[in-house]
């Protein structure tokens, strides 16, 4: 078997996986990274939604040998080691953002990218149309069409800093 090295969360990995291993198959069972899901099988839902260098990508679509020579950030590596949160996890809580939780990490980390790729701001209307590519079976979006709101000057002061 093939054996691909990253960094996931910070942290360098090296793993021997199957040419036919997908992203979020590694993360789940060979890490034991779970906060990424698996929802619908067919790409739809983007409750597996991780950062690969940098972009928001649905892990059940990408081979983990795609991966190789990567970062990857995973709903886990968000939050600083003391455990404060990253400004769009503090806002999905503060706004109630989430109710059984199953989309929520996926949903968090392309509300993330969502942002740092509008720095110049985003209307609700904007939100709600790049969210097109997450489910949430629970909510209605409006608390979360909210939350991504409350993070992006949050986030960009954080980055101006």
């Amino acid at each position: 078997m093939p054996k691909i090295s990253l960094t996931v969360n910070g942290k360098a990995v090296s793993v021997e996986v199957e040419g036919r291993t997908l992203l979020v198959e590694l993360l789940r069972e060979k890490l034991g990274l779970t906060g990424t899901h698996v929802g619908c099988d067919t790409s739809q839902c983007g409750a597996c939604v991780v950062h690969v260098n940098g972009d928001s990508v649905k892990s059940c679509t990408m081979l983990a040998l795609q991966a190789d020579g990567a970062r990857v950030t995973t709903i886990e590596g968000l939050a600083h080691a003391d455990g404060t949160l990253h400004p769009m996890q503090a806002m999905f809580r503060e706004h109630h953002a989430l109710q059984c939780g199953f989309c929520t990490p996926g949903m968090v980390m392309s509300a993330i990218d969502i942002v740092q790729k509008h720095p110049e701001g985003l209307s609700e209307a904007q939100i709600r149309e790049e969210l097109e590519g997450n489910l949430c079976r629970c909510t209605g979006y409006h608390n979360i069409v909210k939350a991504i709101a409350a993070a992006v000057p949050l986030m960009h002061q954080k980055q101006a800093a």
